[in-house]
């Protein structure tokens, strides 16, 4: 059941992505960490549409926390970039290529090896208030890092950090839905007086706010590397830290994680760098964006050229009639 929610959730995730970032590609540049950059998505009806997914997802993500392990269902989160090249691919009408296929089947294989050699076990343990406190100092402390990083360096840099901040408060909030899940599934009454609540509202505003600003600082390539890979790392050492999940790492299964994690995460960057996930993200509205709604105004049967002047206030794409 755990695979089948994760999975769900990373398809959420995917739809997700490709809606919320329609609806900040177009902001003005110095509404990057403002307020200013939700209100500007919050009119974007399509930016909407992404927060319905990413409502889907939260749900979707903390029953499979509720009946399984961090270190199995964050790590399957993983599978977003491939939901994501076949929406594009889908709804595009774009070829997919070699590039395309290799990622796609290193991310799949990384993750059964890992997973199988792992055998993720335990993750029944209490987290005590000390490991709490310790794990969250962390955890900000990452997230902070990340953000007055984004002072400096070029637009990948910039995207790259606050992915990267944003991906830490998805994990510690991964690690919080879980307990508050339980609490939940007692008697959902009682979350209200546990102070995880709060602080799952807290990161998780967070993590939405940082992630906007990952999608309009610069690159998808380097945002949503990020974003997908350090919040499964992260949630693998959380759920140990915290949870006590265990994973097999005597003899040979050691390394044979290691090398499923690489080839796993090697899948991701690959995918993640692939055209059809740049193109449409329109890197700076250019002509690989332009291009991309002209595909998919042609697959319409409209046959007509579109450019990126061909977005409705709503900010989804349409075809000329």
């Amino acid at each position: 059941m755990v695979y089948v929610l994760a999975l769900a959730a990373a398809l959420s995730n995917a739809l997700c992505s490709v809606f919320q970032r329609m609806g900040v590609e177009d902001a003005p540049e110095e509404s990057t960490m403002s307020l200013s950059l939700i209100a500007h998505a919050i009119r974007r009806g399509v930016w909407l549409l992404g927060f319905l997914f990413m409502v889907s997802s939260f749900l979707l993500q903390a029953f499979a926390l509720h009946v399984g392990r961090l270190s199995v269902a964050q790590p399957i989160l993983v599978l977003e970039l491939l939901f994501l090249v076949v929406i594009l691919a889908t709804y595009f009408g774009y070829k997919v290529t070699a590039r395309e296929w290799f990622g796609v089947t290193a991310v799949v294989l990384g993750l059964a090896g890992f997973l199988a050699s792992a055998v993720p076990g335990g993750g029944q343990r209490v987290p005590s208030t000390t490991q709490w406190v310790v794990v969250g100092a962390i955890a900000i402390g990452v997230i902070v890092a990340g953000v007055v990083a984004t002072r400096w360096g070029p637009r990948w840099w910039k995207a790259a950090m606050f992915g990267t901040a944003a991906a830490m408060s998805y994990a510690f909030t991964a690690a919080l839905i879980k307990v508050v899940g339980n609490y939940a599934a007692r008697d959902w009454v009682t979350m209200l007086v546990h102070w995880q609540t709060y602080a799952l509202i807290v990161f998780g505003l967070l993590g939405v706010f940082l992630t906007q600003n990952a999608f309009h600082a610069g690159p998808l390539a380097a945002s949503q590397s990020t974003l997908v890979l350090v919040d499964p790392l992260f949630s693998i050492l959380i759920g140990i830290v915290l949870y006590g999940d265990t994973l097999r790492t005597t003899g040979s299964w050691g390394p044979l994680e290691a090398i499923s994690l690489l080839v796993m995460f090697a899948g991701a960057v690959f995918l993640s760098h692939s055209p059809l996930v740049t193109g449409f993200k329109g890197e700076g509205k250019g002509a690989e964006y332009e291009e991309l709604l002209s595909r998919q105004a042609k697959r319409a049967g409209h046959g007509a050229s579109t450019s990126a002047s061909a977005v409705s206030d709503g900010g989804l794409p349409f075809s000329p009639t």
